[in-house]
Formats: C-alpha cells, structure tokens, sequence
C-alpha cells in the first residue's frame, strides 16, 4: 500500500490522549489503580470483568484478557507495582498488532490514484470523516478527489460538495437516483486525468435495505477493479464509537459482505466505551486505521496501538 502520508507524533498522541479521556477516566483509570495494588484475590477479578465489559470491550474479548493475565501472573513473580500493569499492557498490545503492521501504508511502488471507498451505515459520521480524511492528505500535499456515489440519500451528494468546497477539493457527482457505479467510474476517470493522488469515495448506508446495499457496495468494487485491478486499495468501514456493540455487529455484517480493510473509528471522544476498539480487533481482525477525535476538520489521527493502550493505562490526570 501507498506510504500517502507522513505521520506527526506529537500532534498524533494529543490527540489520542483527547480522543480516549472520557473512556480514561470512567473506566481504565480504576484498572490503573486496582493492577498496582498487587492485592489480587477472586473479587478483583470479577471487578477487573465487569470494567471490561462497561467499557464495551465485551464479554468474550474482556474473559480472553483476564485469562492471560492470570496466567501470566502464575509464571511473573516481581515485587515492581508496575508490573502487572505492564503485563496488561503486552496483553492489550498483542490484541492491537496488526493495526501496527508498518507495510500498512508503505509499499516500493506508486498507486496513483490510490482509491479509498468508504463504507458504513447512515448516522456514524461517515461523510464527516471523509472529510477529516481528505484534509489530512491534502495537508501532506496529495492531490484528493472525491466521489459522491451515495445517490440515494437525499442531499447526500449535495453535503459532500459543500465540503469539497471548503476544502477546495473537486466533487465529482451523478443526480440522486443514479447508478452509483458509475459515479465511481466517473470518480475514478477523472482522479486518472487529473493527476490525483487519492481518490475518496463516498456510498449509500441504508439499514432498511441491507442485501441490496450490499449488492450496490459490490458493484461499485467490481467497477473499480476492472479500471485497476488492485482498487479499491482501501475499503474503509465508518463506526460511530458511541453506539457500542452494535457498530461490532455493522463491522461483521460489512466484512462478511464485501470485506474491510480497516476501520475508521468516529467520535471516540464522545464516549466513556472506547473498549469497543479491543472487541473489534479481537474479534474480527480488523485493524482501526484511524479515530475521530472531536469536531474539528483536524480531529484526526492515525490510529496507533502502542500509544492508546499506554495512554489508557498510564496514571490517571
């Protein structure tokens, strides 16, 4: 895959550390305090569960991270406070590796353009973070393009032209009701003439009428790769953080039909349940690309693992 974009550390933990407050300090933070106590007995434990799980890491993910912590602890003898702490942390980290794989975003040849289709249900914040993600390539000085292939949606494509308009970016668009298909053939002729580093596309979320949404998503996948055999290069998967388990269910439902490459997590700053990033991985392998961290254009960050489990864990303000 393309290396598109070059990564900031320090704006990137800023806003990882806004992002993960309020799910800090409802939840993780009590983890923080009871780990370097070194006091375990059964209560702590069904205390530890029941944390997980209000922080929306859910039960199956929250029982397979205690097991190993137990276990871990029946073959790690220290008198460090820290150190059960720190093996949650490798426990935690292991869950999130693949989202930290570094040929992720880096590959010896150019794709140009490098076509990204956004996927999710309406609601999540999907148009919202096309925009995020579209800012944050402009800032690396790539040329974006974006496709409004969300035809049924009234105003749909609309909304996305009066982003491309603020951001300065070309919207290429159908009338409603038109073949989304082609929108994309369209999106993606027009990124080719026009030189385009990176090609957005955004698509219809219908709940109400799942398999044919499914069958359009496909659609427009088939028509990306007989232009280029390897587009989309992203298909990337809009979860609203705050709906909880049923943003884990959209995931499962969307990779089993047309499969995710990643996800970008949205409005992780609205909630106080950002375990929902660990049932993800944990359970359907999906690496979290990127987080929405606020309302701003330029709440975005490239999801790093290492550095949100530290964060989740360190010492509450």
């Amino acid at each position: 895959m393309l290396s598109i974009f070059k990564r900031d550390p320090n704006k990137n933990r800023k806003q990882t550390i806004d992002g993960i407050k309020r799910t800090k300090d409802s939840w993780f933070g009590q983890i923080f305090g009871m780990l370097r106590n070194n006091n375990f007995d059964e209560g702590i434990w069904d205390e530890l569960e029941e944390i997980l799980i209000s922080a929306d890491v859910g039960v199956s993910t929250s029982a397979d991270i205690l097991d190993a912590l137990k276990s871990s602890l029946k073959t790690t003898r220290s008198d460090d406070p820290d150190a059960t702490l720190n093996l949650l942390k490798n426990i935690l980290h292991d869950i999130l590796k693949s989202s930290s794989n570094p040929k992720l975003w880096s590959e010896d040849h150019i794709i140009k353009p490098y076509v990204i289709l956004m996927i999710g249900v309406n609601g999540v914040g999907k148009t919202t973070s096309i925009a995020k993600l579209a800012h944050f390539f402009a800032m690396n000085n790539k040329k974006v393009i974006l496709g409004a292939a969300d035809t049924s949606r009234a105003a749909a494509a609309e909304q996305l032209i009066a982003l491309g308009q603020k951001l300065n970016l070309d919207v290429i668009s159908h009338n409603q009701g038109s073949d989304p298909g082609a929108v994309a053939y369209d999106s993606y002729q027009a990124a080719k003439a026009r030189a385009a580093d990176v090609l957005i596309i955004d698509t219809a979320g219908r709940l109400h009428n799942k398999s044919n949404l499914m069958e359009e998503l496909k659609k427009i996948s088939r028509v990306l790769s007989r232009l280029d055999e390897t587009a989309p290069h992203q298909t990337i998967l809009t979860i609203d953080a705050t709906t909880g388990h049923n943003g884990l269910e959209q995931a499962r439902a969307f990779n089993e039909a047309i499969g995710c490459t990643g996800i970008f997590l949205s409005k992780l700053d609205g909630t106080a349940r950002g375990g929902i990033i660990l049932a993800i991985h944990d359970e359907l392998k999906i690496p979290i690309l990127f987080i929405g961290t606020g309302e701003s254009i330029e709440d975005l960050a490239p999801f790093e693992p290492i550095e949100f489990v530290d964060e989740l864990l360190s010492a509450p303000a």
